[in-house]
């Protein structure tokens, strides 16, 4: 059990906390399940998960409120589970920090791949990695370490979601090719993902905040283009 990866659960619906329980254990994962956000807050502390399932309609708090407290202080993938269909609040999710945002009913097996996927680069989240034999400039400040799944800005890391530095690196790539909005939730995503196209738009405008630089042009009617240095590793 200590090498299987922990999941967290904080959804007040008791039918779908179970279900999720219930399918995530017979895929392998360690799961601890909350029905309050109080509940899970503690369990956060005790359990610490690879992944947190993070209801958005909660009886005792926002989910909002708690994905940006969560985001602020530990590095996990967080993905937001809500009823709610409204734009607005996806796209607030993800500028709150969430990594991907499923409106119900789900299927649990999307729910299983969504988890998968994110997990697929969670060596992002370590301090450690390869940094010496793996630095390419990105720019005159910015620094790639490929293996070590990092960006660095004057020797000082950067804090990329999973989401976030695929799509740079995607971009990264491919300098002289231009992708569409749907090619690059198609290719990030790694599913086909029946979410809003602003999912792209906003991980763009977090990735310039965080950078600092505009590596990343925008080709009006099409989608995104890199502009930064072109490949060399």
């Amino acid at each position: 059990m200590t090498d299987a990866i922990k999941v967290l659960a904080i959804e007040d619906e008791e039918s779908i906390r179970d279900i999720l329980v219930y399918a995530l254990r017979r895929e392998g994962f360690h799961v601890k399940a909350a029905a309050t956000g109080e509940d899970g807050m503690e369990l956060l502390e005790r359990f610490v998960p690879d992944v947190l399932l993070l209801d958005v309609n909660l009886p005792d708090a926002d989910g909002f409120d708690l994905c940006k407290k969560v985001s602020s202080n530990v590095r996990i993938p967080i993905l937001l589970l809500t009823a709610r269909h409204d734009l607005v609040d996806k796209v607030l999710g993800l500028e709150l920090g969430a990594d991907d945002y499923m409106t119900k009913p789900f299927e649990i097996r999307e729910v299983i791949a969504r988890i998968r996927a994110v997990l697929r680069r969670r060596d992002i989240e370590r301090d450690g990695g390869s940094r010496a034999s793996g630095l390419v400039a990105l720019s005159g400040r910015l620094e790639l370490d490929r293996p070590g799944y990092a960006v660095y800005r004057d020797g000082s890391p950067i804090k990329l979601k999973p989401k976030e530095y695929e799509l740079l690196l995607l971009l990264r790539d491919h300098p002289n090719r231009v992708f569409s909005r749907e090619e690059i939730l198609d290719q990030v995503w790694e599913m086909d993902y029946d979410g809003d196209l602003r999912t792209v738009d906003v991980h763009v405008q977090r990735i310039r905040k965080k950078l600092e630089e505009p590596l990343i042009e925008t080709v009006f009617g099409i989608g995104y283009k890199w502009r930064g240095r072109s490949r060399t590793c």
